[in-house]
């Protein structure tokens, strides 16, 4: 069919003269064609000074044609390579949120390990107030315990001092007087 088609436009072509319109100018020398077996060798052709020319309305029909064939895919080709680099872009974006979660993760351990150290070193400080408040009970005790001791001491030494003054005062009643004369 296209080859009568072709062959129905080859002759109406001839028979109308080429239009020149600035468009591109399709049409076949004898130069472009194959050689034959009754043609002779490419060096002793003899160029045909009458070339094929395709009307322009065939011309715009297989235009039409192949066009209405090709885009309808290569629109869809386009909306599929859009939606591909929107969701590479969000894909992308989704990756960098995810790196910076990794990254707030690394320094969350290295917190963790902060707190994990403040907690030992507080339970240290708790364990010396813990010392240091058992030391000033018993320092405060024993503060008592030698006061006691020392007003003890005091006692027994006033007490022995009392002792022997009463002591002495008996050796001295006790020592014979002479009596008066008088």
């Amino acid at each position: 069919m296209e080859t009568e088609g072709r062959a129905d436009e080859g002759s109406s072509s001839q028979r109308d003269p080429p239009q020149n319109t600035g468009s591109y100018d399709f049409s076949l020398t004898p130069q472009d064609s194959l050689p034959t077996e009754d043609s002779q060798p490419a060096e002793k052709l003899v160029p045909v000074e009458e070339p094929i020319v395709v009307d322009r309305k065939a011309i715009e029909k297989l235009t039409e044609g192949l066009l209405s064939h090709y885009l309808p895919d290569l629109y869809s080709s386009k909306q599929a390579l859009l939606e591909l680099n929107q969701n590479q872009v969000i894909l992308l974006d989704t990756l960098d949120q995810e790196v910076t979660k990794f990254r707030e993760c690394n320094s969350l351990l290295d917190l963790n390990s902060l707190f994990t150290e403040a907690k030992f070193y507080h339970g240290k400080l708790v364990n010396i107030r813990k010392d240091m408040i058992m030391l000033h009970e018993k320092t405060t005790k024993l503060k008592k315990r030698a006061l006691k001791l020392q007003q003890q001491r005091q006692k027994e030494a006033m007490e022995k001092e009392q002792q022997r003054e009463k002591e002495l005062e008996r050796e001295r009643q006790l020592i014979a007087k002479p009596a008066k004369r008088t």
